[in-house]
């Protein structure tokens, strides 16, 4: 009897809980009562006085001990072991993390060093990251050090739309970028069986959750960035944040990741672009990828017309580049190829070169859909 080879299972991932509604401050007792007695609060320096006011006395009211410590700025590992030390002097046993993207990782790695639950709060809905097994770690001085990739996803998430409708409109338009390419990607590696982001071939249920993430996106961008540019809460906001966060962070772990994300990896490396959101850069990842993969031009006119509503960029130019240079793109092709990310999760073979090309077309491509939207912007060097 010849030994097989193992097959790879197919795998799903998410929080145990995902809360979204109005005023979660003052329930946050409800949540960390199913997981501690006595919490750790990692916030952001704006809204610790919030925190303090609002959950602590619910906390003490609930029978459950909690203190705030706030977050230094840096997801590093001095202030993972600072905020940690502090945890276990305090009697911790569920961590809570309060804010945006640094803060939320620096509560995972937390967590995860201590072997608590973890409670995340984002303020801002700027990407899917709260709901996902990873964090990203820094240097102190704010250089990328590395990635740590998690046993399990948050135990629950809470995203209260009162603070994300507060924040600027900027935010959540990054986490509409970031979300519309996620059922395009996992439709990807669904036809080419690649690898989700869980090591697993992707589910059919991580792909139907990709896809209603997009359905409601295109249903409800219009009326959601009418609210949100009045920073005020509608079900149009609600459901548009549920997709962001929620369906788009299980949509991409569970559907995997494919081009998009790949030249948003490389795109890391241009110095002119640094200061994009994720969603902005992704967005025009999923530009390249629809010339790679010489996507119907309905569906791109589709999805411009989503990205354009919600006031996203469709060019180099607009994400800050001020000079085109060979050279520095043919490096972000390479480094959008490299075997240790998701371009190989592509229906097809896809080169160093067919990423450049791809790049520049859809650089040209997005000033078309501009000037036709009456906001040229000037062709780039």
């Amino acid at each position: 009897m010849t030994a097989s080879t193992p097959v790879v299972p197919r795998g799903i991932a998410s929080p145990s809980k995902f809360i979204i509604g109005p005023g979660l401050l003052a329930q946050l007792p409800d949540v960390v009562k199913d997981f501690g007695t006595n919490a750790i609060i990692i916030c952001d320096p704006f809204i610790l006085p919030h925190v303090e006011r609002e959950s602590l006395p619910a906390l003490a009211k609930a029978g459950l001990k909690g203190s705030v410590e706030k977050f230094n700025g840096e997801c590093c590992d001095s202030e993972i072991k600072r905020l940690s030390a502090l945890a276990k002097e305090r009697g911790a046993n569920v961590v809570v993390g309060v804010g945006g993207g640094k803060t939320l990782d620096t509560s995972k790695a937390v967590s995860h060093a201590l072997k608590h639950p973890l409670v995340l709060y984002p303020t801002i809905a700027s990407s899917d990251a709260p709901c996902i097994a990873l964090a990203v770690v820094y240097t102190d001085e704010g250089a990328f050090s590395h990635y740590l990739h998690l046993p399990q996803n948050p135990s629950a998430v809470m995203a209260d739309t009162s603070v994300i409708a507060g924040a600027p409109a900027r935010f959540f338009s990054a986490g509409i970028g970031d979300a519309l390419a996620t059922y395009f990607e996992a439709q990807a590696c669904y036809d080419s069986d690649g690898t989700n982001l869980l090591g697993k071939k992707p589910s059919r249920t991580g792909l139907g959750m990709a896809r209603l993430c997009y359905d409601i996106l295109r249903d409800n961008v219009d009326s959601a960035m009418d609210a949100i540019s009045r920073n005020v809460v509608t079900d149009a906001v609600t459901t548009t944040v549920e997709a962001t966060i929620y369906l788009s962070g299980v949509g991409s772990e569970s559907g995997g990741l494919a081009a998009a994300h790949a030249i948003h990896d490389g795109m890391t490396v241009v110095e002119d672009i640094h200061h994009a959101q994720h969603g902005e850069k992704v967005i025009f990842g999923l530009m390249c990828q629809f010339v790679l993969a010489n996507t119907p031009r309905e569906t791109v006119d589709e999805v411009v017309r989503i990205a354009l509503r919600a006031g996203l960029p469709l060019t180099l130019q607009q994400l800050g580049l001020k000079k085109f240079v060979p050279a520095e793109w043919r490096k972000v092709a390479e480094l959008a190829c490299s075997p240790d990310d998701t371009m190989g999760n592509m229906p097809m073979k896809i080169t160093p070169d067919d990423v450049y090309n791809a790049i520049v077309t859809a650089n040209v491509m997005g000033e078309r859909h501009m000037a036709a939207a009456g906001k040229a912007v000037p062709k780039l060097d």
